[in-house]
């Protein structure tokens, strides 16, 4: 894939994911980012069942090289301020006041570059009486109301992937990409602040919305309701889900699929209104009918039908499909220490251009040499 940001140098002192978020977006768009970790373990991420190369380090460090400082020694510091000098962007996601305390705060780093797009990610934001509380993927999820809309109230129990720490890193990348913009015009850098509480509070904007201009505070069924969206489980055990939305056409075809097409004459299929009204009188009525047949025929026959529909995949299904090899999601490479790594590739292609290599997440220090002209790291005491 073209390379659009291959002029672009990044140091990132990053750890868990929000930092490393961030940095690996800017990697998959070909940007050279540079991971500073510390000389006592790297990324506290790298930890796995004994060693420093996790499948969590893995899913956010891809296409990137590490180097080793520890910037409380002076010579370390030294070190990095060299390469201060010459980055394009800095990240970091410690609490409010950390950077100062390890001499990477805004001011003294842009201070060495003025051209330097400083990235400061918090947890709940560089103001205020949370600004140094701990914060969380799922504290974030919660403190921005975003949780509450993923809770199963009969059974409330926290579910899915890390969100919040994910789409922080998301728009950290996309406030760097707006000041690296503006640069090219001013010749100035800025400082770019995203918390995880701002991030998730935005991504929950449809919430807040019906709050703003109907005074409608949405639960966990609101959407799903209102978009006609249903899971259903097969046969063979295995789940089908369905965004059916308005369109007649949609409910006809469905009709036909399941073999009810009399279905549309009962009240609560009648109209839009009335299945977002019954809801679970719909559910009722097409359960039962879902769980006589396994999920494959299911698959085959809405999809024949023109039902908006999909198998409810793991991940390991999905790369099977194929339309996911088609489009060739996967992609990998040979490590020389850590052998083979796969991995998702870049949703975004340039004129048909597909991100169909990548780099392996990058073993500890093992860039020291050639950025640092130091030793690659080693363990403490080999």
């Amino acid at each position: 894939m073209a390379k659009v940001l291959g002029d672009v140098r990044v140091l990132e002192m990053g750890t868990f994911i929000t930092g490393p978020a961030a940095g690996m977006l800017l990697a998959d768009l070909g940007a050279d980012v540079v991971k500073v970790e510390n000389s006592d373990g790297g990324d506290p991420f790298r930890a796995f069942k004994g060693g420093l190369y996790s499948p969590h380090f893995q899913t956010y460090n891809r296409n990137k090289k590490s180097i080793t400082l520890n910037t409380k020694q002076p010579e370390d510091l030294a070190a990095l301020d060299a390469l201060i000098a010459d980055a394009d962007v800095f990240i970091q996601n410690f609490r409010p006041g950390v950077a100062a305390r390890l001499g990477v705060d805004a001011a003294r780093l842009q201070a060495i570059n003025p051209k330097l797009i400083y990235c400061a990610i918090s947890g709940f934001g560089a103001s205020g009486p949370d600004r140094k509380r701990p914060a969380f993927d799922t504290v974030a999820q919660a403190a921005s109301g975003f949780l509450r809309l993923l809770l199963n109230p009969a059974q409330p129990r926290v579910v899915g992937p890390a969100i919040a720490d994910s789409i922080t890193g998301f728009y950290a990348a996309y406030g760097i990409l707006g000041a690296l913009h503006e640069r090219a015009t001013t010749g100035r850098g800025r400082v770019v602040e995203v918390s995880m509480l701002e991030a998730m509070c935005h991504f929950n904007l449809d919430d807040f919305t019906h709050y703003f201009s109907a005074g409608e505070v949405m639960g966990p069924y609101s959407r799903p309701n209102v978009s006609q969206s249903y899971v259903f489980q097969c046969a063979d055990g295995g789940w089908i889900a369905l965004h059916m939305s308005s369109p007649t056409k949609f409910w006809e075809a469905l009709a036909e699929a399941v073999g009810r097409p009399d279905m549309l004459a009962l009240p609560e299929f009648a109209d839009r209104n009335a299945r977002i009204a019954h809801y679970d009188d719909v559910v009722a009525f097409l359960a039962p009918i879902f769980r006589t047949r396994d999920r494959e025929e299911w698959r085959r026959l809405l999809l024949e039908k023109g039902v908006p529909s999909s198998p409810v995949y793991a991940s390991n299904e999905v790369l099977e499909t194929e339309q996911a090899r088609a489009l060739a999601l996967e992609v990998s490479a040979t490590h020389s220490e850590t052998g083979l790594f796969r991995t998702i590739r870049s949703p975004v292609s340039f004129d048909g251009e597909r991100a169909d290599t990548v780099v392996p997440p990058p073993v500890l220090g093992v860039d020291n040499p050639a950025v640092l002209g130091r030793p690659a790291w080693t363990p403490p005491g080999e």
